[in-house]
């Protein structure tokens, strides 16, 4: 029994409404379509990327970990909005308590900015395999990427826990209504009653700093891949290179170019309908986890013979071919 259009009035403000995306809620049911179908093709696509890699061993190699890394962050990332969007959309249950959404709200930004993280090593994993291939395996040791790992989820720890602490303590008028679909820390600093100014410089510096220092490492990598790759003798070489190369900056405009354009237009074009900066913010965490596995993982050859082997081998086992029960 959710009632949308009654707007909290309490102080303590221990409940916030969500409006969906503010002006087209008459379109809500049109717009979950291609949402849901996205978030399907996400579970689906990461959550096979994960087994093929897990049960074949010819893929336990540093690019297909830095893979799964990014599987794990996009299913956490789609999976902390769109159930609780799809909500809204269908059933009109706007409600959110302040808790829940400052997780959704953290979870989604310190993912975020993981996910940029592992970009960069995979950017860097791509430039050693192809310009040192001989020091490929003694340079991306399993520590080398374990401590990579663990630093891109320290640096989204570090930056998110401030922003997270600062909007908590913070107090929030009522009536608690927010124009966006899920808890984004803009939409939320909208609703403080007192001046929130650092927070909101927090966020834009920490923002944007992570996507120019991180672009910056990326476009770094792929230039020196590009001189690597314009020297191959080989045409095949040269073409499976650009190949591979040319994906991977598919999948980084995707997913910085939508954030980036989304968090500016909130904050300095007012004047633009609301609509179109939350339908940016929400295509940004929607595409990427539902692309991601679709051009990093049917792309790639490895990827393809290794779900060939994987399903080959459980046919068989399914046909009783599989070892016995006494090996």
């Amino acid at each position: 029994t959710t009632m949308p259009h009654l707007h909290p009035t309490n102080t303590s403000l221990s409940e916030l409404h969500l409006t969906g995306i503010p002006g087209l809620q008459h379109l809500h049911h049109w717009i979950s379509i291609p949402f849901c179908i996205m978030y399907l093709v996400a579970l689906a696509g990461n959550s096979t990327l994960l087994c093929v890699i897990k049960a074949d061993p010819s893929l336990h190699l540093p690019m297909f970990l830095f893979l799964s890394m990014l599987a794990v962050i996009d299913l956490v990332m789609s999976t902390s909005i769109t159930p609780k969007m799809l909500c809204i959309f269908w059933f009109h249950s706007t409600a959110i308590s302040l808790d829940a959404c400052l997780t959704q709200m953290y979870f989604v930004h310190a993912f975020s900015v993981m996910e940029s993280g592992v970009l960069v090593a995979m950017a860097f994993d791509r430039y050693v395999a192809i310009c040192n291939p001989l020091r490929y395996l003694s340079i991306l040791t399993s520590p080398v990427v374990a401590a990579i790992g663990l630093a891109t989820l320290l640096r989204a720890v570090v930056f998110m826990s401030p922003l997270t602490f600062q909007i908590r303590r913070l107090p929030l008028c009522s009536p608690a209504v927010m124009d966006h679909s899920y808890c984004e820390h803009v939409a939320m600093l909208k609703l403080a009653c007192r001046d929130a100014a650092f927070s909101n410089t927090y966020s834009l510096s920490v923002s944007t700093y992570v996507v120019i220092f991180d672009s910056l490492l990326i476009a770094l990598s792929y230039t020196l891949i590009l001189r690597a790759v314009l020297s191959l003798s080989s045409p095949q070489a040269r073409k499976k290179a650009f190949s591979t190369s040319s994906s991977h900056l598919c999948i980084m405009a995707l997913f910085y170019i939508p954030g980036l354009l989304s968090m500016y237009m909130e904050r300095y074009h007012q004047e633009l309908p609301p609509h179109i900066w939350v339908l940016l913010a929400d295509l940004y965490l929607l595409i990427p986890p539902a692309f991601n596995p679709l051009i990093y993982g049917i792309r790639t050859k490895q990827i393809r013979d290794g779900a060939r082997r994987v399903i080959s081998q459980r046919r068989r086992m399914a046909g009783g071919i599989g070892p016995g029960p006494g090996h």
